[in-house]
């Protein structure tokens, strides 16, 4: 064993750390408890979609002897994808360049995999998804940090430009935004893309932007959500259904480029092997065997919107610096205190569960699900009312 692989562990345990923590603390002692008002992470917290149980209950049952034998990306789930992504850019996508991943995790890590060759820097934004620095390692690579700054947590161009060197391979872009709900305007992407054309010529090898897409369907107030790879050839984008669906043990998604990528065809076959190396990283057979039902289907945008609204001017009305999503499941708010650590555990003992800013990069904030129910919803706001009283007393 090498002494760099020793190092290389302790960094991937080091992303993790307060992840870990807190799921091992006041969310494991009270997540499934019924009274608590549970805004931790985006799980349900009501039963699935009727339509979702019965698409799979139809697809369950074998049309022939092979239906539920080794899956790779099945032709007919490809086909399904370039439709809906064709749809959505304007472009027109080859379902060969669809690749079908176990969720959006697995679409992330194979496309490191694929990109990434060892001592390659990847610039990604901060605050992020709790697993992007440990993803870059894994794949033999450096994770750069670009910081976004609160409450706005805009796309800092300059900061990303002075990020990118010599050794970037890559910059992974999330819009929209978890933890902010920031969905980033065309312009912003069509900024970035004319960066990254300059940064790949002056460099002599390709910027590839990751274009981690899971709640490109979830976004509010009737806006519209691009993706980069409308604007930049060089782009992969990693999907999941799990938002969409509200189904985060469904693993389901995708890695695609755009047809306007000129080495499409090679890349195909080593996006293959990575995902074979990756721990065979390809979807179930009866969800793929589903997904042209599934893909038609989405949990109430508007339920999501509704408490959005209804929660964050509470929240300000009660002394809550938050953030007023965009999109996704969540909104960021300040605690009153610097140690955000601290006041969660606050809100536990009142019987709410949040996520501290501290686990995704942010502290001295919190994050907000909105997949929690209405009741909720209308049960947590005086619960963070009596926190925010506790704190001043």
């Amino acid at each position: 064993m090498t002494t760099a692989t020793p190092r290389l562990r302790d960094r991937m345990r080091e992303s993790i750390v307060p992840f870990l923590s807190f799921f091992s603390g006041p969310f494991s002692q009270l997540n499934l408890e019924p009274d608590v008002a549970n805004f931790a992470v985006g799980n349900p917290q009501e039963m699935p979609l009727a339509d979702y149980v019965s698409a799979l209950q139809r697809h369950a049952e074998p049309r022939n002897k092979d239906w539920f034998a080794y899956k790779l990306s099945e032709p007919e789930s490809q086909r399904t994808v370039a439709a809906t992504l064709s749809a959505r850019t304007g472009m027109e996508w080859d379902p060969a360049d669809v690749a079908m991943t176990n969720g959006g995790f697995g679409a992330l890590a194979v496309a490191m995999r694929t990109l990434v060759e060892p001592g390659d820097e990847v610039v990604f934004l901060s605050p992020p998804w709790f697993f992007y620095e440990m993803l870059i390692l894994a794949a033999g690579g450096e994770p750069v940090r670009v910081r976004l700054t609160p409450p706005d947590f805009e796309l800092d161009l300059d900061r990303i430009r002075e990020a990118i060197g010599p050794r970037t391979r890559a910059v992974l872009v999330n819009s929209p935004h978890n933890p902010s709900g920031r969905v980033y305007p065309a312009k912003d992407l069509q900024a970035l893309a004319a960066m990254l054309t300059a940064a790949s010529e002056r460099m002599g090898h390709p910027v590839w932007i990751v274009s981690d897409e899971p709640y490109n369907r979830i976004v509010f107030d009737g806006r519209a959500c691009h993706s980069p790879a409308e604007f930049y050839p060089h782009t992969v984008i990693t999907y999941s259904y799990g938002k969409t669906l509200l189904t985060p043990g469904q693993r389901i998604g995708f890695l695609t480029v755009p047809p306007t990528l000129p080495e499409r065809a090679e890349l195909r076959e080593e996006v293959f092997l990575q995902q074979m190396v990756t721990g065979y990283a390809f979807p179930n057979a009866l969800l793929q065997h589903a997904l042209a039902d599934l893909e038609r289907l989405s949990i109430d945008i508007g339920a999501l919107e509704r408490r959005r609204d209804r929660l964050v001017p509470a929240l300000r009305e009660l002394g809550y610096d938050a953030s007023m999503p965009e999109g996704t499941f969540y909104t960021m708010a300040r605690s009153p205190i610097p140690d955000d650590v601290a006041f969660t555990d606050v809100l536990a003992r009142h019987r709410v569960l949040v996520l501290p800013g501290t686990v995704v990069e942010v502290p001295g904030w919190f994050r907000i699900s909105l997949t929690a129910s209405d009741r909720m919803v209308e049960d947590g706001i005086p619960r963070f009312a009596a926190a925010m009283e506790e704190m001043r007393d």
